[in-house]
């Protein structure tokens, strides 16, 4: 469904609208894990997260056609991306968020212009809820994963890393619903299929590990894990499929784990990333050391003030 073409052509598409994020790296960080790390940094890409690359293209795409109103169904991160580039646009949003919605998260589509509706608290109860909306035809629905302007245009962070990082032999990219690593792995397997490509999912979220182990999609259900923005219940119709041609394996990190790399990002880099983002970093730092030259993505840096402390180790 989506190839490198069209993550090429979604380039274009959002080239005015996303940021080139930069690579950082860390000499004590690569020191102490024995392999070079680089880090793809996300959280500071417009609107906090990668999530504007798939939006903006979606978004765009639909308003060629004249859509005047828009409707996504979001943790917070696509939610925010999706009323940043409706605003812009000069198109109403509806946002269907989880009723634990993080405040930055809340706050942020309200300040884009976005109207918020609660539902729930799963991925599956929000989005059942954005697509009976827009069945209704008061909108079109803009799906956080599950579609191929999204994934391609999550793909061109994937473009981006080629381009900014040589000789790589892993990249690591956080799996929620797999918009974002079915774009990456495109981008990056059909460019250079030598470089393997690593999922990382919270183990207490680890929908599209038991997926893959069984060769077909398997609902784990509501997941608590502090990485709020990878608590999808059941990897993506399309996505999947994608992950099991493209995704060399994916680490489970626990939630400790992710503390203390969100705390090692903070204390070493004095980078501030959220949970989600710090699983593609825990799941790195767990490679054993061989020399190898890896790229962790760090998916988003929207975290609430008042959770940091919660995180530190």
């Amino acid at each position: 469904m989506i190839d490198l073409n069209l993550i090429r052509e979604s380039r274009e598409r959002i080239g005015d609208i996303v940021k080139r994020t930069p690579i950082m790296t860390s000499e004590t960080i690569s020191n102490d894990t024995g392999n070079e790390l680089f880090f793809k940094c996300e959280h500071l890409q417009k609107t906090g997260a990668f999530k504007i690359r798939g939006a903006s293209n979606k978004v765009i795409h639909e308003a060629q056609k004249n859509t005047d109103h828009v409707i996504a169904a979001s943790s917070g991160n696509h939610g925010q991306a999706v009323a940043y580039i409706a605003n812009q646009l000069g198109i109403s949003s509806t946002i269907v968020v989880p009723e634990d919605a993080v405040a930055c998260k809340k706050d942020a589509i309200r300040a884009y212009n976005g109207n918020l509706e609660f539902c729930g608290t799963t991925s599956e109860e929000r989005i059942e809820r954005a697509k009976q909306i827009s069945q209704d035809g008061k909108a079109v629905f803009i799906p956080p994963y599950d579609d191929p302007f999204i994934m391609a245009g999550q793909g061109t962070a994937g473009l981006e890393i080629l381009e900014q990082v040589n000789d790589i032999d892993e990249v690591y990219v956080p799996i929620g619903g797999g918009g974002l690593i079915s774009g990456v792995a495109t981008a990056i397997k059909e460019t250079n299929p030598r470089i393997r490509v690593i999922g990382v999912e919270p183990a207490i979220a680890n929908d599209t590990y038991v997926s893959l182990k069984e060769g077909k999609r398997i609902n784990k259900g509501a997941s608590t894990t502090i990485a709020d923005g990878l608590r999808t219940s059941i990897p993506g119709e399309l996505t999947f499929p994608i992950i099991q041609r493209y995704v060399d394996d994916i680490v489970l990190v626990d939630e400790e784990s992710i503390k203390q790399s969100f705390s090692y990002v903070l204390t070493r880099m004095k980078q501030l990333i959220e949970p989600s983002g710090a699983v593609s970093v825990a799941g790195a730092l767990k490679r054993k050391p061989e020399g190898k030259r890896i790229v962790a993505l760090i998916s988003g840096g929207n975290i609430d003030g008042d959770a940091i402390p919660k995180l530190l180790i």
